[in-house]
C-alpha cells in the first residue's frame, strides 16, 4: 500500500492511503492540532513497520477498513487488540515528543503498565526497540519537513 501525506499550506497533512487493488481513503484534519496529525501518522508509520504490526491504523486500511471504521464505531465494528495497543505505543511516543525528550524504556514501560492496569493491551518495551523506532521516526520526520507546501511523502507500507 502507498501511504502519501500532501503537505497543506497551514502545515498540516493530507493522508491518502492507496491499496494494492487500486482503491483509496483520504483523512483530512482541519481542527486546531492538524499539524499534529502528519507527525502522528508517522509515528504510526515507525512503529507499525519497525515493529512488524499486521492490524495497526495502516495494516486495517490496508485490509479495506475505511479511515471512520478505525475509530471502533464504524461498519466494520470493535477494533483488533492489536490497533489498540498500537495506538498506545503511538500515544507513548507522541508524548515524548511533546515533552521534547527521550525517556527511558523504563519510563516506556513505566506508562506501559499503568495503561495495562487501566485495561488497554500493551505490551512492554525494549531499549533496541525504542531506538529502531525513533531511529524509523527521525528519518520519516526528516523527509517531512524537508517536503514543500503542496508536494508529498509518499511511502510504502
Amino acid at each position: 500500500m502507498r501511504v502519501q501525506i500532501i503537505k497543506r499550506a497551514d502545515g498540516a497533512g493530507l493522508l491518502q492511503c492507496i491499496r494494492n487493488d487500486g482503491s483509496s481513503v483520504w483523512q483530512k484534519q482541519s481542527e486546531r492540532h492538524a499539524t499534529h496529525f502528519a507527525l502522528h501518522d508517522l509515528t504510526h508509520f515507525a512503529v507499525e513497520t519497525t515493529l512488524g504490526y499486521k492490524n495497526g491504523f495502516f495494516g486495517l486500511v490496508e485490509q479495506g477498513w475505511e479511515m471512520d471504521d478505525i475509530t471502533g464505531k464504524g461498519s466494520q465494528g470493535k477494533l483488533p487488540v492489536e490497533a489498540i495497543e498500537v495506538e498506545s505505543i503511538v500515544g507513548l511516543f507522541d508524548a515524548e515528543r511533546a515533552c521534547a525528550a527521550n525517556w527511558t524504556s523504563e519510563e516506556f514501560n513505566a506508562f506501559a503498565k499503568i495503561r495495562a492496569e487501566q485495561g488497554e493491551p500493551m505490551r512492554m518495551l525494549m531499549e533496541e526497540e525504542i531506538a529502531r523506532i525513533r531511529a524509523c521516526r527521525t528519518e520519516l520526520f526528516q523527509r517531512w519537513t524537508s517536503v514543500k507546501i503542496g508536494e508529498k511523502l509518499s511511502l510504502e507500507f
